[in-house]
Protein backbone atom coordinates (compact mmCIF):
# COMPACT_ATOMS: atom_id res chain seq x y z
CA UNK A 1 0.00 0.00 0.00
CA UNK A 2 1.41 3.39 -0.93
CA UNK A 3 2.10 5.80 2.02
CA UNK A 4 0.02 9.17 0.60
CA UNK A 5 2.78 11.80 0.35
CA UNK A 6 1.01 14.10 2.70
CA UNK A 7 2.39 11.38 5.95
CA UNK A 8 5.56 11.24 4.24
CA UNK A 9 5.89 15.48 4.12
CA UNK A 10 4.63 15.61 7.71
CA UNK A 11 7.62 13.06 8.79
CA UNK A 12 10.24 14.92 6.96
CA UNK A 13 8.96 18.08 8.94
CA UNK A 14 8.87 16.91 12.15
CA UNK A 15 12.33 15.31 11.99
CA UNK A 16 13.76 19.02 10.61
CA UNK A 17 12.11 20.91 13.58
CA UNK A 18 13.19 18.36 16.02
CA UNK A 19 16.79 18.84 14.69
CA UNK A 20 16.12 22.68 14.90
CA UNK A 21 14.70 23.55 18.33
CA UNK A 22 15.63 20.12 20.26
CA UNK A 23 19.02 18.71 18.83
CA UNK A 24 20.18 22.14 18.86
CA UNK A 25 19.69 23.06 22.71
CA UNK A 26 23.44 22.73 23.91
CA UNK A 27 24.51 24.16 21.11
CA UNK A 28 27.49 26.07 23.96
CA UNK A 29 29.00 22.76 24.24
CA UNK A 30 30.76 20.29 21.53
CA UNK A 31 29.86 17.00 21.27
CA UNK A 32 30.66 14.35 24.00
CA UNK A 33 34.00 12.11 23.25
CA UNK A 34 33.90 9.20 21.51
CA UNK A 35 32.59 6.19 24.10
CA UNK A 36 35.51 4.34 23.30
CA UNK A 37 37.73 6.92 24.60
CA UNK A 38 35.74 8.08 27.76
CA UNK A 39 36.68 5.10 30.10
CA UNK A 40 37.76 4.44 33.18
CA UNK A 41 40.90 6.88 34.13
CA UNK A 42 44.40 5.58 33.88
CA UNK A 43 46.59 5.19 36.35
CA UNK A 44 48.53 8.30 37.93
CA UNK A 45 49.93 10.19 34.93
CA UNK A 46 54.02 8.59 34.80
CA UNK A 47 56.93 10.72 36.00
CA UNK A 48 59.33 12.34 33.20
CA UNK A 49 61.57 9.80 31.11
CA UNK A 50 63.97 9.99 28.30
CA UNK A 51 61.07 8.65 25.88
CA UNK A 52 59.30 11.41 26.07
CA UNK A 53 57.44 13.00 23.06
CA UNK A 54 59.19 16.37 22.05
CA UNK A 55 57.49 18.56 20.34
CA UNK A 56 59.31 21.73 17.97
CA UNK A 57 57.51 25.19 18.07
CA UNK A 58 58.78 27.77 16.13
CA UNK A 59 58.32 31.41 17.25
CA UNK A 60 58.66 34.42 14.99
CA UNK A 61 59.02 37.86 15.39
CA UNK A 62 56.69 39.34 16.99
CA UNK A 63 53.43 40.93 15.57
CA UNK A 64 50.01 42.62 16.67
CA UNK A 65 48.40 39.76 17.89
CA UNK A 66 45.60 38.20 20.42
CA UNK A 67 46.13 35.43 23.47
CA UNK A 68 44.31 34.62 26.25
CA UNK A 69 45.07 35.54 29.71
CA UNK A 70 42.88 34.44 33.37
CA UNK A 71 43.27 36.38 37.17
CA UNK A 72 45.15 34.85 39.43
CA UNK A 73 43.95 36.92 42.39
CA UNK A 74 41.76 39.99 42.60
CA UNK A 75 44.51 42.36 42.86
CA UNK A 76 44.97 42.33 39.54
CA UNK A 77 47.92 39.79 38.88
CA UNK A 78 46.93 37.70 35.60
CA UNK A 79 48.32 34.40 34.04
CA UNK A 80 49.56 34.29 30.46
CA UNK A 81 51.08 32.30 28.02
CA UNK A 82 54.75 34.22 27.32
CA UNK A 83 54.79 33.84 23.37
CA UNK A 84 51.58 35.82 23.41
CA UNK A 85 53.34 38.73 25.07
CA UNK A 86 56.91 38.63 24.42
CA UNK A 87 58.48 41.04 22.63
CA UNK A 88 54.93 43.29 22.41
CA UNK A 89 55.76 46.87 23.06
CA UNK A 90 52.21 47.54 24.26
CA UNK A 91 50.03 44.65 26.25
CA UNK A 92 46.40 45.32 27.36
CA UNK A 93 43.39 43.37 28.42
CA UNK A 94 40.08 43.46 26.39
CA UNK A 95 37.22 43.47 28.90
CA UNK A 96 34.51 44.31 25.96
CA UNK A 97 33.10 46.45 23.25
CA UNK A 98 36.18 49.02 23.09
CA UNK A 99 37.12 48.86 26.46
CA UNK A 100 40.58 47.85 26.75
CA UNK A 101 42.88 47.79 30.66
CA UNK A 102 46.51 48.57 29.57
CA UNK A 103 48.81 46.57 31.23
CA UNK A 104 50.87 47.57 33.53
CA UNK A 105 53.67 45.06 33.58
CA UNK A 106 54.66 42.40 32.04
CA UNK A 107 57.03 39.10 33.60
CA UNK A 108 58.16 36.27 31.42
CA UNK A 109 59.61 32.88 32.61
CA UNK A 110 63.55 32.09 31.72
CA UNK A 111 62.16 28.24 31.54
CA UNK A 112 58.47 28.18 30.72
CA UNK A 113 55.97 29.53 28.13
CA UNK A 114 54.25 31.41 30.76
CA UNK A 115 53.99 35.10 31.73
CA UNK A 116 52.41 37.07 34.58
CA UNK A 117 50.36 40.58 33.88
CA UNK A 118 49.82 43.23 35.89
CA UNK A 119 46.75 45.40 36.29
CA UNK A 120 45.40 47.48 39.35
CA UNK A 121 42.35 44.75 39.75
CA UNK A 122 40.62 41.72 38.44
CA UNK A 123 36.60 41.21 39.24
CA UNK A 124 37.27 37.52 40.22
CA UNK A 125 40.01 34.91 40.30
CA UNK A 126 40.06 31.19 39.91
CA UNK A 127 40.87 27.84 41.91
CA UNK A 128 43.52 26.00 41.12
CA UNK A 129 45.21 22.41 42.08
CA UNK A 130 48.65 22.59 41.09
CA UNK A 131 49.79 18.98 42.69
CA UNK A 132 50.23 17.47 39.34
CA UNK A 133 48.52 13.92 40.99
CA UNK A 134 47.11 13.73 37.00
CA UNK A 135 45.74 10.79 35.65
CA UNK A 136 46.09 9.27 32.02
CA UNK A 137 42.95 9.87 30.46
CA UNK A 138 41.49 13.08 32.60
CA UNK A 139 39.20 15.33 30.69
CA UNK A 140 40.58 18.80 30.13
CA UNK A 141 38.49 21.80 29.58
CA UNK A 142 40.37 24.59 27.33
CA UNK A 143 39.02 28.18 27.70
CA UNK A 144 39.98 31.00 25.66
CA UNK A 145 39.19 33.43 22.67
CA UNK A 146 40.45 30.75 19.63
CA UNK A 147 41.02 33.25 16.76
CA UNK A 148 40.34 36.19 18.41
CA UNK A 149 36.38 34.68 19.60
CA UNK A 150 35.03 33.03 22.15
CA UNK A 151 35.82 29.44 21.82
CA UNK A 152 36.34 26.31 24.26
CA UNK A 153 37.26 22.84 23.56
CA UNK A 154 37.19 19.52 25.67
CA UNK A 155 40.53 16.97 25.86
CA UNK A 156 41.48 13.79 27.34
CA UNK A 157 45.19 13.94 28.77
CA UNK A 158 47.54 11.33 27.19
CA UNK A 159 50.98 12.13 28.52
CA UNK A 160 54.00 13.79 29.49
CA UNK A 161 55.99 15.76 26.54
CA UNK A 162 58.50 18.65 26.22
CA UNK A 163 58.36 21.56 24.47
CA UNK A 164 61.33 22.64 22.58
CA UNK A 165 60.96 26.24 21.41
CA UNK A 166 63.41 28.08 19.10
CA UNK A 167 63.54 31.02 17.05
CA UNK A 168 62.46 34.67 18.63
CA UNK A 169 63.93 32.84 21.67
CA UNK A 170 65.31 29.47 22.95
CA UNK A 171 63.73 26.72 25.56
CA UNK A 172 62.95 23.58 26.88
CA UNK A 173 60.51 22.78 29.36
CA UNK A 174 57.93 19.91 30.43
CA UNK A 175 54.30 19.97 28.92
CA UNK A 176 51.51 17.95 29.19
CA UNK A 177 49.99 16.29 25.47
CA UNK A 178 46.16 16.05 25.62
CA UNK A 179 44.01 14.51 22.68
CA UNK A 180 41.56 17.01 21.63
CA UNK A 181 37.70 15.71 21.74
CA UNK A 182 35.33 18.09 21.08
CA UNK A 183 35.17 22.10 20.64
CA UNK A 184 32.90 24.47 20.46
CA UNK A 185 29.90 23.76 17.14
CA UNK A 186 31.15 26.26 14.58
CA UNK A 187 35.17 26.45 15.70
CA UNK A 188 37.29 25.27 13.29
CA UNK A 189 40.91 25.40 12.08
CA UNK A 190 43.30 26.67 14.55
CA UNK A 191 43.07 27.39 18.20
CA UNK A 192 45.53 30.17 18.33
CA UNK A 193 44.36 32.72 20.25
CA UNK A 194 43.82 30.28 22.93
CA UNK A 195 47.32 30.53 24.05
CA UNK A 196 47.78 31.46 27.83
CA UNK A 197 44.07 30.52 28.77
CA UNK A 198 43.10 28.02 31.58
CA UNK A 199 43.05 24.23 31.26
CA UNK A 200 40.55 22.90 33.90
CA UNK A 201 40.03 19.64 35.26
CA UNK A 202 36.29 17.82 36.20
CA UNK A 203 36.51 19.62 39.37
CA UNK A 204 36.81 23.47 37.76
CA UNK A 205 40.04 23.95 39.34
CA UNK A 206 43.14 25.42 36.79
CA UNK A 207 45.56 22.46 36.03
CA UNK A 208 48.13 24.31 33.60
CA UNK A 209 48.35 27.01 31.20
CA UNK A 210 47.65 26.34 27.26
CA UNK A 211 50.34 27.22 25.22
CA UNK A 212 50.42 24.86 22.00
CA UNK A 213 48.59 22.85 19.46
CA UNK A 214 49.30 20.08 16.51
CA UNK A 215 46.40 20.35 14.78
CA UNK A 216 47.47 17.44 12.13
CA UNK A 217 47.74 15.13 15.46
CA UNK A 218 45.12 16.61 17.48
CA UNK A 219 46.90 17.79 20.12
CA UNK A 220 46.71 20.61 22.81
CA UNK A 221 49.60 21.39 25.20
CA UNK A 222 49.76 22.81 28.30
CA UNK A 223 52.34 24.21 30.88
CA UNK A 224 53.00 21.25 33.74
CA UNK A 225 51.95 21.89 36.60
CA UNK A 226 55.17 21.94 38.29
CA UNK A 227 56.33 24.81 35.70
CA UNK A 228 53.60 27.18 36.64
CA UNK A 229 54.43 26.59 40.71
CA UNK A 230 57.58 26.73 40.40
CA UNK A 231 57.25 30.09 38.28
CA UNK A 232 55.10 31.74 40.53
CA UNK A 233 57.59 30.72 43.59
CA UNK A 234 60.27 32.67 41.58
CA UNK A 235 57.79 35.99 41.62
CA UNK A 236 56.66 35.53 45.25
CA UNK A 237 53.43 34.51 44.20
CA UNK A 238 50.32 32.33 45.10
CA UNK A 239 46.99 31.59 43.93
CA UNK A 240 44.25 32.97 45.83
CA UNK A 241 41.73 30.69 46.80
CA UNK A 242 38.97 30.90 44.26
CA UNK A 243 35.64 29.74 43.27
CA UNK A 244 35.39 26.13 41.79
CA UNK A 245 32.64 24.79 39.47
CA UNK A 246 32.38 21.33 38.54
CA UNK A 247 32.29 20.52 34.68
CA UNK A 248 30.97 17.94 31.60
CA UNK A 249 31.03 17.70 28.42
CA UNK A 250 27.36 19.08 28.68
CA UNK A 251 28.36 22.20 30.75
CA UNK A 252 31.05 23.67 30.29
CA UNK A 253 30.56 26.03 27.52
CA UNK A 254 28.01 27.68 29.58
CA UNK A 255 30.88 28.14 32.26
CA UNK A 256 32.95 29.19 29.98
CA UNK A 257 30.77 31.66 28.72
CA UNK A 258 30.14 33.34 32.21
CA UNK A 259 34.21 33.34 32.89
CA UNK A 260 34.34 35.51 29.93
CA UNK A 261 31.18 37.56 31.27
CA UNK A 262 32.77 38.06 34.58
CA UNK A 263 35.81 38.74 33.15
CA UNK A 264 37.64 36.14 34.72
CA UNK A 265 39.02 34.92 31.54
CA UNK A 266 39.62 37.48 29.04
CA UNK A 267 41.47 38.24 25.80
CA UNK A 268 45.22 40.11 25.95
CA UNK A 269 45.82 42.15 22.87
CA UNK A 270 49.65 42.55 21.97
CA UNK A 271 50.91 45.36 19.94
CA UNK A 272 53.64 44.99 17.97
CA UNK A 273 54.67 48.80 17.54
CA UNK A 274 52.82 51.79 19.52
CA UNK A 275 49.84 53.15 18.40
CA UNK A 276 50.46 56.94 16.85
Amino acid sequence: MRIPDWIVFSLVLSVILYALFVGDKDASAPEPPPSEIAGELGPLLPDADIFEEEVLVQVGETTDGVGTAFALDRSGTWITARHVVDGCTEVGLSTGGNRYVPVARVRTARNADLAILETRQAPRNLAFDLSGDLRVGETGFHVGFPQGRSGEATSRLLARSRLVTRGRYRNEEPVLAWAEMGRTRGLSGTLAGMSGGPVFDADGKVVGVTVAESPRRGRIYTAAPVSLTSFLNSEGLQPADGEARALTVDSYGREADRLRRELTVVKVICRAEKAA
